[in-house]
């Protein structure tokens, strides 16, 4: 039964929002508002907002884009005024990064909170900067008590719903900024490259769903400028610069950043596209992916690097962040019998198991971009393939089931406790429980996955389970149609809860506007539950 959060009192970010939403005001894109009158003197501008990102105990990662080039210089304080404040000097912004630049501040202290200010040098006079713009974060704990919270999404703005400003535009991030987390996991499609918003859509039933539109979002993105556009896009919507200022995130990539389904190889046959590799069009969309957000394993530029990930949040928790497009193979049937590359790869494989053995949080998240049990299909060329593991056949594992099968067992005879999946892709909301008694492959312990999203994307039903891993659907709320719009309804996020005395970790399922759906406490220090 759906039921309201109980009325808190302020957190620890709400006595900030107003300089942050006079802020996020402030930096608002010229498109969209008058220019304050700093910006006519000539001098650098952060119309995007800043964000922070991969913060751990004694560091994190602050990002902005300038409107011209400019030098990066990052402020901090242990109080929102400023005094006797610490300064990094940060990079040049150019046009090799779309003027966009991440400074890493280091020797943070642990557990505190961290308030910043991002000011834009011209290069020429740095006496010349323009109105800083400000953020916070919180910097992981090291000792047990202090708990965490965090909430985890995907899937913004697809199947051409975008922002709509006669609705707010993406109104669920004021909603999940009232939950004051210490981070946001954005589980993949963070974009919809794919996927052009024209400036309306008509609603079943009548009526008319207005967008915002760019001219990066009239097609197809193919080019650099155009991937760079759709990271752009999202960030005209305020609600998102305020949330970006607020908390930080932890992001991961999955289809959408290039194209639907796309796996290493393929060759387009969709007639929008005039480039057909996909390796070309992905490696335009991973340089602007790591310049729109502050990503510690990738750099701006650099073919090296990669996405996955483990950031470690104190003793209470671990986050162990996938990349199940980049090295999987081809979509197919999934019917073979053996198959070592999977949708991880080998080393992402070994990479997985090592981390989690070496392990000691007492909760292991596994930020998977794609779920495990559930039926996703790829029929987009006619055939009958899979996109993610699951291939509907409920006996022996299969394809790609194969490689979590190994995974799995993995984590059962190396007795690694606290593993919790959470993912997002299938565009509603729902709990899954693995359990080995109602399992074709039953050497692993049971675990709990947990589906979110979408942010701004169109819902849709819930997909078929595979019985190969034993899942039971506990709790679901999908729609009965398909492409449902956010103004049906259907958007979703995720809360995750660890409480710093008992351990508990608690999973709440919430709406756009936090409501709580559905509610599950694991409790700590179990192989399997």
């Amino acid at each position: 039964m759906s039921h309201r959060p109980p009325i808190s009192p302020p957190g620890r970010r709400s006595v900030l929002r107003g300089s942050l939403a006079a802020s996020a005001a402030l930096a608002l894109p010229g498109s969209l508002a008058a220019a304050p009158a700093f910006a006519l003197s000539g001098r650098p501008r952060a119309g995007w907002g800043v964000q922070a990102g991969d913060v751990s105990a004694h560091s994190g990662l602050v990002w902005v884009r300038s409107d011209r080039p400019a030098r990066m210089i990052v402020e901090t304080s242990a109080t929102e005024s400023f005094r006797n404040p610490r300064r990094w000097h940060g990079p040049l912004l150019g046009a090799g990064t779309d003027f966009t630049g991440t400074t890493r501040l280091r020797g943070l202290p642990a557990g505190e909170q961290i308030h910043y200010r991002v000011l834009l040098a011209d290069p020429d006079d740095p006496r010349r900067t323009g109105e800083p713009v400000t953020g916070t974060f919180r910097t992981t704990p090291v000792k047990r008590r202090s708990g965490v919270r965090f909430l985890w999404s995907g899937d913004l703005a697809g199947q051409g719903w975008g922002i709509n400003p006669d609705r707010g535009g993406y109104r669920i991030f004021d909603a999940m900024g009232r939950l004051d987390p210490d981070f946001f996991l954005f589980s993949g499609d963070t974009i919809y490259a794919d996927g052009p918003i024209a400036a309306t859509a008509t609603l079943p039933g009548g009526g008319t769903w207005r967008n915002i539109t760019t001219a990066e979002k009239a097609k197809v993105a193919e080019t650099l400028a155009e991937f760079r556009g759709n990271f752009r896009y999202n960030l005209l919507d305020e609600n998102l610069r305020r949330f970006n200022a607020q908390v930080p995130s932890i992001v991961q990539w999955d289809d959408h950043e290039v194209t639907n389904n796309w796996y290493p190889g393929e060759i387009l046959t969709d007639a929008r596209y005039t480039e057909k590799s996909v390796d070309v069009l992905a490696a335009r969309a991973r340089r602007a992916f790591s310049e729109y957000f502050p990503l510690s394993t990738l750099r701006p530029g650099s073919r090296e690097g990669r996405v996955h990930r483990v950031m470690r949040h104190g003793p209470l928790l671990d986050v162990f962040v996938l990349d199940m497009r980049t090295y999987r193979d081809a979509n197919s049937p999934g019917t073979q019998t053996t198959d070592p590359v999977g949708i991880l790869g080998t080393e992402q494989l070994r990479w997985l198991k090592r981390e989690l053995s070496r392990s000691r949080a007492v909760w292991k998240v596994i930020a998977s971009d794609m779920p495990l049990g559930l039926v996703v299909p790829d029929t987009g060329d006619g055939k009958p393939n899979i996109e993610a593991v699951a291939q509907g056949d409920p006996g022996a594992p299969l394809g790609r089931e194969l490689q979590i099968a190994e995974l799995l067992r993995f984590v059962k005879h190396q007795r690694i406790t606290g593993t919790v999946w959470l993912t997002a892709d299938v565009h509603y909301t729902s709990a899954q429980h693995y359990q080995p008694s109602r399992a074709a492959f039953t050497d692993f312990e049971p675990f709990w996955e947990f589906v979110s999203g979408p942010l701004n994307a169109g819902a849709f039903p819930a997909n078929a389970l595979d019985n190969t891993f034993g899942p039971e659907r506990v709790f679901v709320k999908a729609p009965t149609t398909a492409n449902v719009s956010p103004a049906g309804g259907y958007q979703f996020f995720g809360e995750v809860d660890i409480d710093g005395h008992s351990g508990e970790l608690t999973v709440r399922l919430r709406e756009q506007d936090g409501t709580v759906l559905y509610t599950r406490t694991l409790q700590p220090g179990l192989v399997g539950q």
